[in-house]
């Protein structure tokens, strides 16, 4: 994890707690460190050293680890293919696996994770050298969280393994660069796609306390906080991330007004606490407003408008008091939506997977409704 806790107790520590002088790791006070020396550190100390000191040590090996699984879990999707990019089947230097964790299918989109996180740095490092337009640099840092094949975004322990490597990449840049930040930001979302959850909240809540500390953006503060009340969510914190979402969605839609696609996001992800809380009736009227919108801004396969109609569909079914009118909305509803994620995603992307979910979910609902009951 990125180091915000004692190394020897694992308590939650300050951004300037004490550390270690020769390879940086932190503790609460001196009694820890000197603890933590007699139980092994002594030892460990100059090698953390050598590796960069404790922040960067700890990257390079937990991007190893993160590798390792998604090559592993890829296996048999990659089996008897080679990187389009080194052309290889094992990486030359690390001998590492193949991957794939996009829209891609066929042979397309089969690559090392080196491989990719290398494209990425001698891009992002060309643009910076050259002092490139900021849109032209934002497009490149999107390669380390987007495949430039299928133009999806990675997902699973793929989009994990990819956050490893851009913090591991970036780690060393100052607070106060925009990269920085940014590569944290990145981390906290591929661990929360993995679902490692409560890793994620501690690095979406030290990047949080670290963005509030160098005076960043109003915008920035809230993209942020919704990421975090997202993982509240996922951890059943549900009445926290209530009302971070409804904070995040009002500052949202001041700063962008109703039609911008952070609003639009804001929306559903406040809609969405609404259907974890079962409060199905403030839920839907949400939805309702905001579809048309995201339909006519987005278009009906971006990923924003599907989650959303998903959302509308769960409210209904999900709710004891649902007409059969409205399962067989739901049903309708779910089953346009598994037909876009096919064709944009594929069969094995997890939104087309969540979403085959719901239907199977929706479709019994609506049997149980429409088949009488059998009589004494």
């Amino acid at each position: 994890m990125i180091l915000t806790n004692c190394a020897a107790c694992a308590a939650p520590l300050a951004h300037n707690a004490p550390r270690c002088v020769r390879c940086h790791t932190r503790y609460c006070n001196k009694t820890c460190q000197h603890d933590h020396w007699r139980r092994g550190h002594k030892q460990m100390c100059k090698k953390i050293h050598r590796g960069g000191n404790a922040e960067q040590y700890n990257a390079d090996k937990k991007y190893k680890e993160a590798v390792a699984v998604a090559v592993e879990a890829c296996a048999d999707d990659t089996k008897g293919q080679t990187c389009y990019i080194c052309t290889q089947a094992l990486h030359w230097k690390t001998k590492e696996g193949l991957v794939r964790g996009c829209a891609c299918r066929g042979t397309s989109g089969v690559a090392h994770v080196s491989c990719l996180a290398e494209q990425v740095k001698i891009l992002v490092a060309e643009a910076e050298e050259n002092n490139l337009d900021v849109k032209v640099l934002q497009a490149r840092w999107d390669r380390w969280h987007t495949c430039s094949l299928c133009e999806q975004e990675y997902h699973g322990i793929v989009r994990c393994a990819l956050g490893w490597a851009c913090w591991k990449t970036n780690v060393g840049r100052p607070e106060t660069d925009r990269l920085h930040g940014t590569a944290m930001n990145l981390l906290g979302g591929g661990l929360y796609a993995a679902r490692h959850r409560e890793d994620a909240l501690s690095v979406q809540e030290a990047e949080l306390a670290m963005r509030r500390r160098i005076g960043a953006a109003e915008e920035i503060i809230l993209a942020v906080q919704s990421n975090l009340a997202v993982t509240y969510d996922a951890l059943g914190r549900f009445e926290t991330a209530l009302q971070m979402k409804r904070d995040v969605h009002s500052g949202t839609l001041k700063l962008y007004g109703e039609e911008s696609i952070h609003t639009l996001t804001q929306a559903s992800n406040y809609a969405a606490s609404f259907i974890a809380l079962r409060r199905f009736a403030e839920a839907k009227p949400l939805f309702r407003k905001t579809i048309p919108v995201a339909r006519r801004v987005l278009g009906e396969s971006h990923e924003n408008t599907l989650k959303m109609r998903l959302g509308y569909a769960a409210a209904i079914y999900f709710d004891a008091g649902a007409t059969l009118d409205d399962l067989r909305e739901a049903v309708t509803t779910l089953e346009e939506l598994v037909i876009i994620a096919r064709r944009v995603y594929g069969g094995a992307h997890p939104l087309t997977a969540r979403i085959e979910g719901d239907l199977r979910n929706a479709r019994a609902a609506l049997r149980a409704r429409e088949t009488p009951p059998r009589s004494a």
